[in-house]
């Protein structure tokens, strides 16, 4: 399983183009000679507070690769301080990526749009003084958001969350190890809201072994294990729900069945042996 995290563009600073925005006010009074003066004391009330009002937010606009084109927006607020920062990264003219800040420039939020449809399909999520935390994104672009990868306290992916069907809960959980290499897949198979397979995985991600929940009642029944080019080598079955393997089936390294052993009496003793 490859996961991506998608790369932050480089944000230059260059205050190249300002929009600034500014208080106007007009008052217009015809020629009248007489006019009350409750309305006269209304119309210079309003052009006080008019003019009391701070407007220093502004936007920078960047040329970040000198073709004449702005491809980057910086949106600073009245404290001076950036956040958000909108990019045409592949300057199309389009905005396809924008990043959002807290504090002293603190990475908090950033949306991508890896399509280029115009929607934004990917979100990675900061905490911790700007360290990615979650990353959620639209993994067949139909705005639903099916696909959400964890990471811990250092940056390091520990498990993906995956919608297989659309109904917005997750059915397949993937975890890594620290080497984050794959470590095991729980799968709700039938889309009841309960794993009812359990994939195990060793060195370099090789399918070891699988439990199955035949019955659905949460608990396995039937296990599964592989030899190294994935063919099956041994099934064993629980066929009485104790939670005990009572019947074995052994295969050979080319996937054929070698034997069957059973435990007919359910002692945890083989008691019957079939050579084929």
């Amino acid at each position: 399983m490859i996961f991506k995290k998608y790369r932050i563009l480089n944000v230059e600073f260059l205050h190249i183009n300002k929009i600034k925005c500014k208080s106007k006010f007009s008052i217009g009074y015809g020629g009248e000679v007489l006019m009350r003066i409750s309305k006269f004391l209304a119309i210079i009330m309003l052009v006080l507070i008019i003019s009391a009002l701070p407007c220093m937010a502004e936007v920078n606009e960047v040329d970040s690769n000198f073709d004449g084109k702005i491809d980057q927006w910086q949106y600073v607020n009245d404290e001076g301080k950036v956040e958000k920062i909108e990019h045409d990264g592949d300057f199309d003219g389009k905005k396809d990526q924008i990043e959002y800040f807290k504090g002293e420039k603190i990475l908090e939020h950033v949306e991508f749009d890896r399509n280029k449809d115009g929607k934004m399909d990917h979100m990675q999520y900061y905490e911790n003084g700007g360290k990615l935390s979650r990353v959620e994104k639209s993994s067949k672009f139909n705005d639903a958001f099916d696909w959400k990868e964890y990471f811990n306290e250092n940056e390091k992916l520990t498990h993906i969350a995956i919608d297989e069907n659309g109904d917005k809960k997750t059915d397949t959980t993937q975890y890594y190890d620290s080497s984050d290499k794959l470590a095991r897949i729980e799968t709700d198979t039938n889309f009841d809201g309960n794993v009812d397979r359990w994939s195990h995985f060793r060195d370099d991600s090789v399918l070891d072994r699988t439990a199955f929940d035949t019955t659905e009642d949460g608990k396995a029944d039937q296990w599964q294990f592989y030899h190294d080019d994935q063919s099956l080598k041994k099934a064993e079955y629980d066929t009485n729900s104790d939670g005990k393997a009572d019947r074995w089936e052994i295969f050979d390294s080319s996937g054929k069945l070698k034997k069957i052993q059973l435990d007919r009496n359910f002692d945890g003793k083989i008691d019957l042996t079939q050579k084929k």
